[in-house]
């Protein structure tokens, strides 16, 4: 194990942050070995090489934590049956924990050509325990969660290919080797305020990375094959970053949805106007539920993206799959739409499944029989 200092405004913290030295540690990318579609160097530079005006513009919306019987009637009233200038649905990135989440609802968003991503099963507010986490603990949160998603919402395993991290906490090196082991594809956790103006692209972590490392411990070893896709940061109105929409500290009066548009817009246009690198609008629910201003300007700003010849709402897994292989603007338009088989859900309620690790009860909404304990860590089919 290896362990580093880390400089964080004026004071230094001796940090915990020991890498796992069991993989070779990443160096300088050489663009020459590292090509597409399997490795990509981290990079301002668009992929292909091509313009940016022969370049879309990915937008890619998230939205974050339980899907439940509230929240769902934000996402119906806003996402469904909308539709990109090239005809194909738009795509929206959920990455949702286990604990209340509604797993008929999850099917439901699935049937809508929504990606489902992971977010853990336990979502501990410990930032420790996440920053800590070994290979064998991430995978408990996260594998373990894609087969309890994928069994409760009958939805297919390979349909989940993403993570995010609670808190946005990486644990460097395991967070990564974790995804490789078990066949995810990319991380969606780490946020850059350096690479924003021209915005980072993803990229995969074979060579070492030139993003800054916001929130420590970050990646220093060779993980070939696994992506990131850069959290490019936004600017509140003082000039400070922000990774989540509703993180921003300084912003627009929340009932005022001009003010909104035009803060959203100007964001978006840092991009647009930029190396076309993805633009993320990284939100939870609740924010947008109960300030009508930001929802009117989030909604106003979808309708904008969909009169675009040259913008797209994607999900996540999406913009991956086109850095693999960049086509131009004018290709990409004539693309087949993303397909996927629509899944059953039989809609059972459970009532008083005892998770044994606290002995705390919950009800459970999912697609099939119920389980004889509350799904967790350890057993996430709640045998």
């Amino acid at each position: 194990m290896r362990c580093t200092s880390v400089l964080l405004g004026l004071v230094l913290f001796v940090s915990v942050h020991c890498q796992n030295d069991s993989l070779p540690a990443a160096e300088k990318c050489d663009p020459e070995k590292c090509k597409l579609p399997n490795c990509r160097c981290s990079s301002t530079e668009i992929p292909g090489n091509l313009e940016a005006r022969d370049t879309p513009q990915f937008v890619i919306l998230t939205f974050d934590d339980a899907v439940t019987t509230v929240n769902i009637e934000t996402y119906r009233s806003i996402l469904y049956n909308r539709a990109n200038s090239n005809r194909c649905p738009i795509g929206v990135t959920f990455f949702i924990n286990h604990e209340y989440t509604d797993y008929s609802i999850v099917n439901e968003l699935y049937n809508r050509g929504f990606e489902i991503a992971l977010h853990s099963i336990t979502h501990k507010t410990n930032q420790t325990y996440w920053k800590e986490a070994t290979v064998e603990e991430s995978t408990r949160e996260f594998v373990d969660q894609r087969i309890l998603v994928s069994h409760f919402a009958n939805i297919p395993q390979r349909s989940i290919q993403g993570i995010r991290s609670p808190f946005l906490q990486l644990s460097g090196n395991s967070t990564y080797q974790m995804i490789k082991e078990n066949g995810l594809t990319y991380d969606l956790s780490w946020p850059t305020v350096r690479f924003t103006d021209p915005g980072l692209w993803p990229y995969t972590l074979d060579y070492a990375s030139i993003q800054d490392c916001v929130i420590a411990p970050c990646p220093t070893a060779s993980v070939p094959g696994v992506w990131v896709i850069p959290m490019i940061s936004w600017t509140d109105l003082e000039g400070f970053p922000c990774s989540f929409v509703d993180a921003c500290f300084s912003n627009p009066n929340l009932s005022d949805e001009d003010a909104w548009f035009q803060y959203i817009v100007k964001a978006f246009e840092k991009h647009y106007l930029g190396n076309r690198s993805p633009f993320g609008f990284y939100v939870h629910e609740w924010f947008v539920r109960i300030n009508p201003g930001v929802k009117g300007a989030l909604v106003r700003f979808m309708n904008m993206v969909q009169n675009m010849n040259d913008a797209f709402l994607v999900n996540a897994n999406e913009v991956v799959n086109w850095v693999k292989n960049p086509v131009p603007l004018n290709e990409f338009v004539k693309q087949d739409c993303p397909r996927f088989v629509p899944a059953a859900c039989r809609r059972t309620t459970c009532s008083a499944l005892k998770e044994e690790e606290s002995g705390n009860t919950y009800y459970m909404t999912i697609c099939n029989r119920c389980p004889r304990v509350y799904p967790w860590l350890n057993n996430p089919r709640g045998v």
